[in-house]
């Protein structure tokens, strides 16, 4: 950057990302007029101390840099609104970034942070905080303390447990703690009335607690890849929820509150233990996609048929010997019952079940052969949990 281009006074934007930059000159004081810089993608090893005289200064992007650190002046600031520091190596918060009182968004994700600053309280104006793929153990009970918080991540940390107070965030409308070592939730999640997702894919979660039925906002609820042994009967009084991601757990069963949830149109409960569906999951009218892939169904529940907007339904990988006649009444675009099958939809004879005299369809992929690569999986699963 030569220094006629300093000598731009009045200058208020400054667009300089993706330039190979080595260096900031100390001269970016000179811009005192400055409202947004943005800096990102550079090789800019340090920010100069003297960047706290461009007081004027709303909107900043430092991300990807090999800052590690920022200046001590920085927090002098106090115009910043919207600043983002995403993977520049920081290992550290300044302790007055809390002095920062303006700041309505704060991205830090991919950084190697290991603790917050309490001062972080101060900065009640915030609505946007992203502390994803940092290295933090703990947060601070006064996280709870930012009234105005929006949206929070904090997947890809090493959090073992979040702070009840979190739940005072009653404006909280985005929560994301997947991929953690969360081993519990607090029962004060229930405060978080305004919060439409929550993400916890990926964490060792045996159960959700009774207050999620709190959430009546909730539309989207990741719960993948824990270790959950059954799902709250309270789950039925998230009378919003849409999505229900339920992968990779240990459930042998669900909650017959779930035929509550009129709005869910995505239910997918693949590779758990389930061994039958409650009759009431003919409750969910608006359900478009259930998917119950790799459980031990021996059968569905004919009530499936009242779930008139379903369009895919996978039961591969399960022990049927048939399927309910009534599902003749949907309008079904996919029906897997093997891993292997080349068709979406199949052709199906009716007979009458031998044991109940009911009629039923049956198909050639019926009853259900157990698949070869299964076992293999679960000895594999089994292996592995051993070793946890």
């Amino acid at each position: 950057l030569s220094q006629p281009f300093f000598r731009l006074l009045n200058l208020r934007k400054l667009g300089l990302s993706d330039n190979e930059i080595q260096r900031l000159p100390p001269e970016v004081a000179n811009f005192m007029q400055l409202v947004e810089l943005d800096i990102s993608r550079n090789d800019i090893p340090e920010i100069p101390e003297s960047i706290k005289f461009c007081k004027s200064l709303e909107i900043a992007d430092f991300s990807g840099n090999p800052l590690s650190r920022l200046p001590e002046g920085f927090t002098q600031l106090r115009s910043l609104g919207h600043l983002a520091l995403n993977d520049v190596s920081l290992q550290s918060l300044p302790t007055d970034i809390g002095n920062l009182a303006n700041l309505v968004t704060l991205e830090l994700r991919e950084n190697l942070l290991k603790t917050l600053p309490t001062s972080l309280s101060f900065l009640v104006k915030l609505e946007q905080l992203d502390l994803g793929g940092n290295d933090l153990e703990v947060l601070p009970d006064t996280l709870g303390a930012l009234p105005n918080l929006r949206e929070l991540w904090l997947d890809r940390n090493q959090l073992s447990a979040l702070p009840p107070e979190l739940g005072n965030l009653r404006r909280l409308v985005c929560l994301d703690v997947s991929e953690n070592k969360l081993e519990q939730l607090p029962n004060e999640v229930s405060g978080l009335v305004a919060l439409t997702d929550l993400l916890l894919s990926q964490n060792l979660l045996e159960c959700i607690p009774d207050g999620i039925g709190q959430l009546k906002q909730l539309s989207i609820l990741k719960v993948d890849q824990n270790r959950l042994t059954d799902m709250t009967e309270s789950i039925g009084d998230c009378e919003n929820l849409s999505e229900l991601i339920l992968t990779e757990n240990m459930l042998t069963a669900l909650p017959k509150s779930l035929g509550k949830l009129a709005k869910l149109t995505n239910l997918n409960v693949d590779r758990n233990r389930l061994t039958a569906l409650p009759a009431e999951i003919g409750g969910c009218a608006n359900l478009n996609v259930l998917s119950l892939r790799d459980n031990r169904l021996a059968l569905l529940p004919p009530e499936l048929a009242n779930t008139t907007e379903l369009h895919v339904l996978d039961v591969a990988g399960n022990r049927l010997q048939n399927l309910p006649f009534a599902l003749t009444n949907l309008n079904l675009k996919a029906l897997w019952l093997a891993e292997n099958q080349s068709q979406p939809m199949l052709k199906f004879q009716t007979e009458d079940d031998e044991k109940t005299g009911e009629k039923v369809l049956t198909c050639y992929l019926l009853p259900q052969q157990p698949s070869p690569s299964l076992g293999k999986n679960l000895q594999h699963q089994h292996r592995l949990q051993s070793l946890v």
